[in-house]
């Protein structure tokens, strides 16, 4: 089984599963339905299955045009009712090919969001909008508590689980994020190699938890001079508890710029 990106709109990934030597294909988040076709219609693929992370229209945007064309089965919130066939929540389990995808409900981004884990053999997570490569989703249905709570359960995860994030937000990201830690020498490293990679016209992900774990402000809001930081851009006196320190390095992030 492999895993690529194929690019869709102005930064976003569709990820793309292949079952090892066969022209069977799942998608992951496929807003754009052309792209998708465009990828089967010159490799000769065939779309045998959709994971959908959550409702916006660039994740989901392209479902309803590649289920017509291949009659296959979508996964997603149960909410969705035109798009999808196989409504999931927390706890389910989905088989995609070799791998078995466990379903974890990570509410912040919004309120239906879903992430996708896999442990079969390397763990592997499909984070949506939820987790970015130094980054995380912008709060537009949930609440800090919710969305802290989906970076705990991510954190959870053994460390040397393979991310793949819909967006390359990863430059951007790392700004913000030198802007509170400048001196980390991980966060340096990596966005140096992600300076060079975007130069070269290269894909910056997928990300690791453990460089994640050590560069990614939003799974370090408990550390002292990162949330100080955060606060002081923000004109504020420092949190005194976990979900305010991480509201208010969300919105640091927010009025960044």
């Amino acid at each position: 089984m492999t895993i690529f990106p194929l690019p869709a709109f102005q930064d976003n990934y569709i990820w793309i599963i292949q079952d090892k030597d066969s022209s069977r294909i799942w998608a992951v988040d496929p807003g754009d339905a052309e792209v998708v076709l465009t990828y089967c219609n010159k490799h000769n693929m065939s779309l045998v299955g959709i994971l959908i992370t959550h409702h916006h229209k660039d994740h989901t945007g392209g479902v309803a045009e590649l289920k017509k064309q291949f009659n296959c089965p979508v996964y997603g919130p149960s909410h969705l009712t035109e798009l999808v066939t196989h409504p999931i929540a927390e706890g389910d389990t989905i088989d995609v090919f070799s791998a078995s995808f466990r379903v974890l409900a990570t509410p912040g981004h919004t309120l239906d969001h879903l992430c996708y884990f896999s442990d079969n053999q390397d763990p592997l997570l499909f984070s949506g909008d939820t987790l970015f490569k130094g980054g995380c989703g912008r709060i537009m249905e949930g609440t800090p508590e919710q969305m802290l709570k989906a970076m705990e359960r991510i954190s959870s995860l053994p460390d040397n689980t393979i991310i793949y994030a819909t967006h390359e937000y990863t430059l951007a990201n790392y700004r913000f994020a030198l802007s509170l830690e400048p001196d980390n020498p991980d966060l340096i490293q990596s966005n140096n190699n992600g300076q060079k990679q975007r130069s070269n016209n290269e894909v910056t992900l997928p990300t690791t938890l453990s460089l994640e774990k050590k560069t990614n402000p939003f799974l370090r809001t408990h550390i002292t001079s990162l949330k100080n930081q955060a606060a002081q851009q923000l004109k504020e006196k420092p949190a005194t508890d976990s979900v305010a320190a991480f509201s208010q390095v969300r919105r640091a992030k927010d009025s960044f710029s």
